[in-house]
């Protein structure tokens, strides 16, 4: 795959949906329940495709959506001018934010932002929540001065103005003069651009764990040991947080609860020093949360396409999955006191509140076997398209 190939496929099928007088005319609400994953044909869709792709829309005409959600990068920012790639570059080239760029892949399935019976939080979009759902996290990079850093919603209109045929398409699919007021124009680009982010190109579950399931490939024995270890709390415990559906042969299981944990991950010393750079207290950073008990927190990653969407953790500070692997096993093997990355023995927690011990310290001591064999699964969680990047390692 090209990113030729991809871009001349979405033009081809926003051409064929711009002939489509089988449109709605209304937002839809961001509540409103959807069967995933979405056709690419959806007329919604292949508009929202077109503004993903589109490097207008930011400050200086140089940053779209997908440069920090990469399609060829199983929708990460493969970049290495931002710390060796642990953060992004904004539009000014300058500006970095504080958190590594999470993929855009199979973020559909998060729920909304909420808060659990047990006083948890689960769902939202970014690594605190703070949005609810993928319409207004859309919004958040086009008027983020560290971003796409556009001055305000009315900008961000006036970009896709300028485009005629955006114009006629949001007239046809959000009603006649929906970019005319700035709250309206606001919400239907938003839409349209998380409709994209419903659709099979971002959650194919083509990988060979999906075609395992469904008897077309064999997981060699390695890999198979693996998968018993990741899903089994009496070994690894990693399913706790890494597996949504009870059962390991659900066909979209998207390997997190969406649940927030600390697990201890230490400082970027990269980003330390940063000017300007603050501890991150992770979930406590989301409007919504004031309760102390919650610093330090991040929303569990899905772990498709894991392996080749370093680095890890939510600052970056891993480079390689093998390190993370170990970083878990430290906690119940006493003899993984050296981070390999480093030579040095692991750093200190960034927020040393709230470690999730329980659930941390539950599993017994990993062999180098074991740990290899973990990481062998991890591979086969990798979307078929994104093969060819398990090589490049």
């Amino acid at each position: 795959m090209t990113r030729v190939s991809v871009g001349v496929c979405l033009t081809a099928l926003f051409l064929v949906a711009c002939s489509d007088s089988n449109v709605t005319s209304s937002v839809e609400s961001s509540s409103a329940a959807v069967e995933l994953p979405l056709p690419l044909t959806d007329p919604k869709a292949l508009l929202g495709s077109q503004l993903f792709f589109d490097t207008n829309l930011s400050m200086a005409r140089n940053q779209s959506c997908a440069t920090c959600h990469s399609i060829d990068n199983a929708f990460v920012d493969n970049r290495k001018d931002g710390l060796l790639g642990a953060v992004s570059i904004g539009s000014d080239g300058v500006s970095m934010g504080g958190r590594n760029a999470p993929s855009a892949g199979y973020a559909a399935f998060s729920p909304a932002f909420h808060r659990m019976a047990n006083g948890g939080y689960r769902g939202g979009q970014f690594l605190d929540g703070r949005a609810s759902g993928l319409t207004q996290q859309a919004a958040g990079p086009f008027l983020n001065p560290l971003e796409m850093a556009l001055p305000s919603a009315a900008a961000l209109i006036e970009r896709v103005k300028e485009n005629p045929q955006y114009e006629i398409m949001f007239n046809e699919q959000y009603g006649e003069g929906v970019l005319e007021e700035a709250d309206k124009g606001l919400a239907a680009i938003t839409n349209a651009i998380a409709t994209f982010e419903k659709t099979t190109l971002f959650m194919p579950f083509d990988s060979k764990y999906d075609r395992a399931l469904r008897g077309e490939v064999t997981l060699s024995p390695e890999e198979e040991l693996g998968k018993t270890l990741f899903f089994s709390q009496q070994f690894t415990n990693c399913n706790a947080c890494h597996q949504l559906n009870r059962s390991p042969m659900n066909a979209q299981e998207t390997f997190t609860n969406y649940e927030y944990r600390n697990i201890g991950v230490p400082a970027n010393p990269a980003l330390l020093a940063y000017d300007g750079y603050k501890k991150d207290l992770g979930l406590l950073d989301n409007s919504a949360v004031n309760d102390p008990m919650h610093a330090g927190k991040f929303k569990v990653p899905s772990l498709r396409n894991v392996a080749v969407t370093g680095p890890y953790m939510h600052n970056g500070v891993f480079s390689d999955l093998r390190t993370v692997v170990l970083f878990y096993d430290k906690y119940n093997n006493p003899t993984r006191r050296i981070n390999p990355e480093t030579g040095q023995p692991w750093a200190e927690p960034e927020v040393a509140d709230n470690i999730d011990f329980a659930s941390l310290q539950k599993a017994p001591a990993l062999s180098d076997q074991r740990v290899d064999a973990i990481v062998a699964f991890l591979k086969t969680i990798t979307d078929e398209r994104y093969e060819n990047l398990l090589t490049e390692e």
